[in-house]
């Protein structure tokens, strides 16, 4: 608080009016109301409107008048404070939270939310910042055999790193590329940026107010991941340009036995006690085997693997896909190539963003800065508008008439307000209608942003071809007609192996059984998504049933997940337990329920391909669960729940 006093104070009474007049008004509101305690900045006439869509209504539709009234007020009460003549707010009861949650979102917030938000807003920190940060001050280097070995060093590695430092674990992670970031490291197609608001999509112990884009680009993702790693010491931890090939259980030793490979082709086992797969769902491209592929004359390339010196201008271009990174790419590819055709499976649901492009003023990285609680309180409005205000509207209604229409009276508004935006883009090119409206309930598939995906099909060099691939010849691509068109440059954008978890290592458990024996290609299972029965001290960070299909930030369900991986470590070190095995019928239930769950959501139903579920129709990537209720599973780990050894043990009875 002293900080933002200070900065308060830097301020003159111009750059604080300047600053207030580009606040969204409901989070000023909000975070008035938290630093006087006095309710009525959040009633009437000040109660604000919630979030509408995927827009965070800056003015809460308030009169303008009220707006003026509100600011006014804030210079000071604001300067009050910063000069002492204010008390700093007492603690939030539970009562006042709900209350302020719920005049922040616009509707009724449960209280089963405030534990949770209460960490959101640092009120009662997930990591012990200050215990991070001196390990990092300590300069402490990678141990050869430290307690827990991590592979890969994105955004699961790293908190894995910060929240191991602070529990005092030594660690060790090994990441293949040259510097951390994980898939935003290798993702540097054009246009690549996240589809979650910069502000939201940030760690807990590490939010940054100076993100210079309200939806950041990559390079700038990348480096504030790089940031946190050197703020933490986890960078002095890390071998870089390490790929980790093998890890194999030995049980008599109670140890993991990684072989790793060194850029300069050096081979090395690496050992440990616990052993964490960071690599995450989105690691391993997915490159289509279509006949032909060999022929092609000209470059293909994945846009995960994206050449920086690939020169597009002026030539014919192929982007074969229309997902996420296509809606990304291809406005921008559009613009340099010749010409480009787009081959489109299946057409995506696309959101308008006002703030998609905008990047963040002075003014409002001021408000981050030195207003109190206006960051914390403005990443909860975006949770709620992003994550479990979404959740409740993929909810299958049994009695609605049409399921491939829509799912429910929510999910028919949502197609009937995303076909009229889709209409009112095309203009005077609704030729293309038939081709870009899906046929399927909105929220089928992930949400997608408008980066300029319309406006790029209604240009001239730009074609949409909506006929599957068949092949490729040396010169160009055949559809499955027949017709072949002639390209210079072959662009793939289809995305990644999610289903087959964990592929870019194998990974042998007890008796030296592969993961891919227990789960096969495409059918990953794990207690809450972390441990796997047969795999003792063997735990996963974005695994099995953890994306967030409905949207928000994954970074809150890594945070969950190696809270409850520390937790667990930290208990079986005070019990002077040595290894930890999650149950087989510990395991069953929660699939189970994960299953069941799945079953009366969105994304179980047949009608709509999808890379969320398997060759079997199960739902494998994404988690059914509200992030609150996956919070509240993950925020302590039950021994109870583990077959457990001690030091010298030579197995487990078994399951």
């Amino acid at each position: 608080m002293n900080e933002i006093k200070q900065a308060l104070r830097r301020l003159g009474d111009d750059e604080l009016r300047n600053a207030l007049a580009q606040a969204n008004l409901p989070t000023l509101l909000v975070s008035l109301s938290h630093l006087t305690g006095d309710p009525t900045w959040v009633r009437p006439p000040f109660a604000a409107g919630g979030p509408r869509g995927m827009d965070d209504n800056d003015s809460g539709d308030l009169p303008e008048e009220v707006q003026q009234a509100v600011r006014e007020a804030a210079v000071g009460i604001l300067r009050e404070w910063a000069d002492g003549r204010r008390p700093d707010p007492e603690p939030l009861s539970a009562e006042r939270l709900v209350e302020l949650m719920s005049a922040q979102a616009g509707e009724p917030v449960g209280p089963e939310f405030v534990d949770m938000i209460s960490e959101e807003l640092g009120l009662t920190p997930r990591v012990r910042v200050d215990a991070a940060e001196a390990v990092a001050s300590a300069s402490a280097v990678a141990p050869d055999e430290p307690d827990v070995l991590i592979v890969g060093a994105g955004i699961g590695g790293v908190t894995a790193g910060v929240m191991l430092g602070a529990a005092g674990f030594d660690y060790r992670i090994v990441e293949k590329n040259p510097g951390p970031g994980g898939t935003w490291w290798e993702n540097g197609y054009p246009g690549a940026g996240v589809d979650t608001p910069s502000h939201l999509y940030s760690f807990s112990f590490a939010q940054r107010p100076d993100w210079s884009r309200f939806y950041a680009k990559a390079p700038e993702i990348n480096a504030y991941i790089a940031e946190t790693a050197r703020r933490f010491g986890v960078d002095k931890r890390t071998s870089f340009e390490t790929r980790a090939e093998t890890a194999e259980y030995d049980e008599a030793a109670q140890r993991w036995a990684v072989r790793v490979e060194r850029a300069d082709g050096t081979i090395e086992t690496l050992r440990s006690r616990f052993l964490i797969s960071a690599v995450g769902q989105l690691n391993v491209p997915r490159i289509p085997d279509f006949p032909g592929m060999d022929a092609f004359r000209g470059p293909i390339v994945h846009s995960a693997r994206w050449p920086a010196e690939l020169d597009l201008a002026g030539k014919r271009v192929a982007c074969v896909g229309s997902g996420a990174s296509a809606m990304q790419l291809v406005p921008l590819v559009a613009q340099e190539a010749g010409e480009l055709l787009v081959f489109q499976r299946s057409p995506q649901w696309v959101a308008p963003n006002a703030k998609y492009f905008r990047e963040v003023t002075d003014e409002i990285r001021t408000l981050f800065e030195a207003v109190p609680f206006y960051l914390g309180w403005y990443r909860f409005r975006l949770f709620w508008m992003f994550n479990d205000k979404v959740h409740r509207s993929l909810q299958i209604d049994p009695e609605w008439p049409d399921h491939s229409r829509s799912i429910n009276a929510a999910n028919e508004k949502h197609r009937q307000f995303f076909t009229n935006y889709i209409v009112e883009q095309l203009g005077d090119r609704q030729d293309l209608l038939p081709k870009v409206l899906p046929d399927y309930p909105p929220f089928g598939k992930r949400m997608l942003f408008d980066n300029g995906w319309y406006r790029a099909l209604r240009r001239p060099n730009v074609q949409l071809i909506t006929e599957g691939v068949r092949g490729f010849t040396e010169n160009g691509i055949v559809t499955a007609s027949g017709e072949e068109f002639p390209v210079d440059v072959v662009v793939l954008a289809t995305g990644f192996e999610a289903l087959r978890v964990l592929g870019s290592i194998d990974v042998r458990g007890r008796g030296g059984r592969s993961v891919r024996d227990v789960w096969g290609d495409d059918d990953a299972y794990a207690y809450l998504g972390i441990a796997v029965p047969g795999f003792p001290n063997f735990f996963c960070v974005y695994g099995p049933n953890t994306n967030l299909g409905h949207g928000g930030s994954l970074i809150l369900n890594i945070e969950c997940q190696t809270r409850y991986i520390v937790d667990l470590l930290t208990k079986m070190r005070e019990r002077e337990r040595a290894v930890a095995e999650v149950k087989r019928q510990v395991c069953r239930r929660y699939v189970d329920d994960v299953d069941a769950a799945h079953g009366r959501m969105i994304w179980s139903l047949p009608t709509i391909s999808t890379w969320y579920r398997n060759s079997a129709g199960r739902v494998v990537t994404n988690s059914p669960w509200r992030l609150v209720d996956y919070w509240r599973m993950t925020r302590s780990a039950d021994l109870a729940d583990y077959h457990l050894e001690g030091p010298g043990d030579e197995h487990l009875r078994s399951a």
